[in-house]
């Protein structure tokens, strides 16, 4: 089983931008990548995934054109650059990996069989 560990969560002032980073401990080469986030009393909902090889990526309406994700293969590492950042952003965000055919992204957490701790990002006012 894939260990996956986020970073880069913290406190910001609505506006502004945070990087994480989910760091695999396999080869995630073969791995189709997502990121999710869980508000408070709320489900776990879906914010961006990348193919395995990180040539298709979607995300959620909610953070298009805010939110990219990225992926080193080199460095088995998932990045999201999140840029203007709003309130309702506040959240424990997670990533996810499974492994999947070329080509492949998938949008529900029913899909992905790897998880990640977790890392707050509290967005204010």
């Amino acid at each position: 089983q894939v260990q996956l560990a986020e970073s880069g969560g913290g406190l910001v002032q609505a506006g502004g931008s945070l990087r994480l980073s989910c760091a695999s401990s396999r080869t995630f080469f073969m791995d189709a990548m997502g990121w999710f986030r869980q508000a408070p009393g709320k489900e776990r909902m879906f914010v961006a995934a990348s193919s395995r090889n990180g040539g298709i990526t979607y995300y959620a309406d909610s953070v298009k054109g805010r939110f990219t994700l990225s992926r080193d293969n080199a460095k088995n590492t998932l990045y999201l650059q999140m840029n203007s950042l709003k309130v309702e952003d506040t959240a424990v965000y997670y990533c996810a990996a499974v492994r999947a055919p070329y080509g492949t992204y998938y949008t529900t957490d029913r899909s992905y069989d790897s998880w990640g701790q977790g890392t707050q990002v509290t967005v204010s006012s």
